[in-house]
């Protein structure tokens, strides 16, 4: 019986279980032992990150070879234009390799959204706008030397969905647990 845990990463918390300079670990929330991370956010990112312990459904989850994709929302500076949009559907050539096209939209403020701590911060003669990017890769710091490369600095990063799994209704810091079979797992995954 293989494990599954969804866990919704507050900002400040690192994608592992030793804490680091002023970074917490993934122990100050979740008491659960013998599980990994399977797709890493940075610790000023938050959202959805899954923890498995379970190597084949880690590597199936992480290893971009399975193209598994990943929905964020990018809270960016200013607003893009089109032109801007077009260069991330694209893909974008960071200096050291070129993303693969991404979706990318423009959204309102994703409902539900719970306040950062800290806030962001505000700068009152320039607009912020959020973005909805899905990848299909994860390379490091990915979306914010993205948004970065095409002029829109992202000032917060949500990770929304990975597959077919979401954050649903998990406030930062909680979590769940699903114990089923690898094949199981893979549907919820996959679904």
């Amino acid at each position: 019986m293989s494990t599954l845990v969804v866990f919704n990463k507050p900002y400040g918390v690192l994608s592992q279980f030793t804490p680091e300079g002023r970074w917490l670990a993934l122990d100050t929330h979740l008491p659960i032992k013998g599980v990994y991370v399977a797709g890493r956010l940075d610790a000023d990112s938050e959202g959805l990150l899954l923890l498995t312990d379970d190597g084949k459904l880690q590597a199936r989850i992480a290893d971009p070879r399975h193209k598994l994709a990943k929905t964020y929302w990018a809270q960016v500076e200013g607003v893009p234009d089109e032109a801007a949009l077009d260069r991330l559907r694209a893909g974008v050539q960071l200096a050291d390799f070129c993303t693969q096209p991404a979706q990318v939209r423009c959204i309102d403020e994703p409902p539900g959204l719970w306040p950062r701590n800290p806030p962001i911060r505000f700068r009152q003669n320039i607009p912020t706008c959020w973005l909805e990017l899905q990848i299909r890769e994860g390379k490091n710091r990915q979306v914010r030397r993205m948004t970065a490369a095409v002029g829109h600095p992202t000032l917060r990063l949500v990770r929304a969905a990975v597959g077919g799994l979401t954050l649903a209704k998990l406030a930062p810091g909680q979590w769940q647990r699903f114990n089923a079979a690898f094949e199981q797992l893979l549907e919820k995954i996959n679904a």
